[in-house]
């Protein structure tokens, strides 16, 4: 509503004079919340052409705004519409829904079930084709790269490694640029934003789902600091949001079954059960993707969703699970230890004192400070982003393949600074790791000898992640090498994050999290017990907690991943106090990027000086009602030069006797009723029930995200 007084809609000369009118009978045709809101038609030829911009749609259509989903600070931002989260209620609704038969209500229940086993079983399939690209993608660069090393045809090496990631940067950056903008970044931001009821143009639909998979397999693959798991939260969103719309005429999906799901409700559980998927699918975390869903992303929640997101979690670790065991065999090429994130750390046993949990408060105060300036200088980053990518998709190219040249000078150049180490006489691995992923990189050493920052940097992201929190290696690295890369790794993500390239955050904030925390660990070390690695861990948690400021679901993804569950109460301590630290500087990374984009969220609470506002105190303009009885002239007039989707129903005397608020009639009923032609010649109610007879709910019922 848009107006603080009432203004009618205004009649015009020399047209169509129709008339709508909502019947109040046992309530009204068109109900929502307890008013009448739809309407009966009334035909009136008083003569006349038509005037004004008949050429107009009145199906209002969104423009695109191609630079949304990249950092849009100082973009024009596209007009964005609301979900009807709540079924809009009325005497048509009511009654399809009483006459639903129970082998109709049971058919919708076994849909409902059926849709989010699907999204489980392709979102974990997509997870593994994700991990199993990457895997081999990245292990051949790398491969290739060790063997032109072996050799000593060391700038042969560097070109060989560069090209194949500027090759590949390049190619993310393309499809993303040209093909689905919408693709670029995590995608957190736009789920989380269309699970508040924001319908963002293209954020889910097909081509972006097709960017993100190939993409965030480019991209990854690349060597850039960036990860997969945050663009598979979008991907299962982009998955869900496919099963649910309810049918195509396009492709011939037109079973009675599929049109249940024509509204924005059902929509959205599935949207959540796909994000968690997501999450599942990422982590191998059935429960965290569960709580991930319900502490970040969905601003709806019901016990019933709860279930069946679970049940999806609960298929995708089913599917991960046999498709790894099958790849143990060796018939997946590089893709020998399943290349998801998985590192056990049970084996070691977490026994900790009053010394131990001062030096995880320090850690927690660090990780606050350190990732509320994360969240500060990206912001920063992103601004300056926003003007590049603006000009459009040749400079979102150039400047991803700026940063990959930058990444790849500082994967392969950094190296060099440190100096070999000899390999333990003690060493479980292969020592020095030879064709293969593994702790101990032998790089430009001789033989019996590892280079410790190339085992961080000249490995896939994952498998630095393994090696910093792998167990019983307090010698491995040198306080120079973590130092090193934790400088490198917070300045790459930061700079990363904002090209035009699916990239994940979570990666980035885990490695400079473990570094630092191995660091701490390391000075810490004569007043604490704990292992090195499990500084890591709690290092990585910190920082979680710092940027993201998710804590509980955060908490049971780490547990999952590292499957040791003695570690929770130091994991709960550390999220907490990095998490009360770094909300004294400014909001989680995810809040400020949606803010960025323009995207309209609404938060649980309003904000303390809104207590003495009133609806009047907001609006923008004046209110557009209409009468219970509309001449359709009037109706054509409004739809065609406002922008509003409802419109306020106010039946004035003589139709009442006094002005009366009905309901609320929303443009696509409208147009559903004009296309109808349901006209009377006299300004008369009646009872309603042939428009009963003549429409069926279903022809009121939303369509999807597709261009019909």
């Amino acid at each position: 509503m848009e107006g603080q007084s009432q203004h009618r809609a205004p009649e015009r000369e020399g047209s169509h004079n129709y008339d709508i009118e909502s019947t109040d009978g046992s309530g009204g045709l068109w109900r929502r919340n307890g008013s009448s809101s739809g309407a009966l038609l009334r035909y009136n030829d008083s003569g006349g052409g038509r005037s004004g911009s008949a050429g107009e749609p009145l199906l209002r259509k969104r423009t695109m705004n191609t630079t949304s989903q990249i950092a849009i600070v100082g973009a024009n931002v596209c007009p964005i519409e609301s979900l009807d989260y709540e079924v809009v209620e009325n005497d048509l609704f009511k009654q399809d829904w009483r006459s639903r038969k129970k082998k109709q209500i049971f058919q919708y229940i076994v849909l409902k079930w059926t849709l989010v086993l699907l999204i489980g079983l392709l979102t974990g399939l997509v997870g593994f084709f994700n991990n199993l690209a990457v895997e081999n993608i990245a292990g051949f660069k790398l491969l290739l790269t060790g063997n032109l090393m072996l050799k000593e045809r060391y700038l042969t090496a560097f070109f060989a490694y560069g090209g194949c990631n500027l090759v590949l940067a390049a190619a993310a950056a393309a499809i993303c640029a040209y093909i689905a903008p919408a693709a670029a970044g995590s995608g957190i931001p736009e789920v989380k934003a269309y699970l508040n009821g924001v319908d963002a143009y293209s954020i889910l639909a097909p081509s972006t789902l097709f960017v993100k998979i190939f993409g965030s397999i480019l991209g990854v693959s690349a060597g850039f600091v960036l990860g997969k798991e945050g663009p598979m939260v979008h991907t299962g969103a982009c998955i869900a949001n496919l099963l649910g719309q309810g049918g195509s005429r396009k492709y011939r999906l037109t079973c009675n079954w599929l049109r249940y799901f024509k509204n924005d409700r059902d929509r959205r559980d599935l949207i959540t059960c796909g994000s968690a998927a997501g999450v599942a699918a990422a982590f191998r975390a059935p429960v965290g993707g569960v709580l991930f869903a319900l502490e970040e992303a969905a601003s709806w929640w019901r016990s019933a969703l709860l279930w069946r997101a679970f049940f999806t979690t609960a298929v995708v670790a089913v599917v991960l699970r046999s498709l790894i065991e099958f790849c143990r065999s060796g018939k997946c090429g590089l893709f020998g230890q399943g290349g998801l994130i998985m590192f056990d750390l049970s084996s070691t046993v977490a026994t900790y004192s009053t010394p131990d949990l001062i030096a995880i408060i320090i850690l927690g105060i660090i990780g606050g400070i350190f990732g509320g300036l994360f969240n500060f200088l990206l912001d920063k980053v992103l601004r300056v982003y926003s003007i590049i990518n603006e000009r459009g998709a040749p400079f979102k190219i150039l400047l991803t393949i700026t940063i990959s040249i930058i990444t790849s000078m500082c994967s392969y150049g950094l190296p060099w600074l440190a100096a070999c180490t000899p390999c333990p006489v003690d060493a479980v691995e292969q020592c020095p790791t030879i064709g293969r992923s593994g702790n101990f990189k032998n790089f430009q050493c001789p033989p019996g000898h590892y280079n410790d920052l190339a085992s961080l940097f000249f490995n896939t992201n994952d498998d630095a992640i393994r090696n910093l929190f792998s167990n019983g290696t307090e010698s491995e690295f040198h306080m120079s090498t973590l130092f090193i890369f934790f400088t490198a790794v917070y300045c790459l993500g930061i700079l990363t994050y904002g090209v035009a390239v699916p990239s994940g955050l979570f990666i980035p904030v885990i490695l400079a999290g473990a570094t630092y925390g191995r660091i701490v660990g390391t000075l810490l070390g004569s007043i604490s017990d704990l292992d090195p690695g499990l500084f890591a861990l709690l290092g990585a948690a910190s920082f979680l907690g710092g940027t993201m400021r998710m804590t509980v679901s955060v908490c049971v993804i780490l547990l999952e991943l590292t499957n040791d569950l003695a570690m929770l109460p130091l994991v709960m301590l550390v999220l907490l106090i990095s998490k009360t630290i770094a909300d004294n500087f400014n909001k989680g990374v995810y809040d400020q990027i949606v803010v960025m984009k323009g995207l309209p969220y609404m938060e649980a609470h309003a904000e303390p000086y809104m207590r003495h506002l009133v609806a009047g105190d907001v609006v923008s303009g004046p209110l557009i009602t209409f009468s219970g009885v509309e001449k359709v002239g009037n109706i054509v007039h409004a739809l065609r030069f406002t922008g509003h989707n409802g419109f306020p129903v106010v039946d004035e005397p003589p139709l009442t006797e006094a002005p009366e608020l009905v309901g609320l009639v929303t443009r696509s009923h409208l147009l559903v009723l004009l296309n109808g032609k349901m006209f009377m010649k006299d300004q008369l109610k009646t009872s309603g029930s042939f428009v009963l007879q003549r429409f069926g709910a279903f022809d009121f019922a939303k369509p999807g995200s597709g261009k019909a």
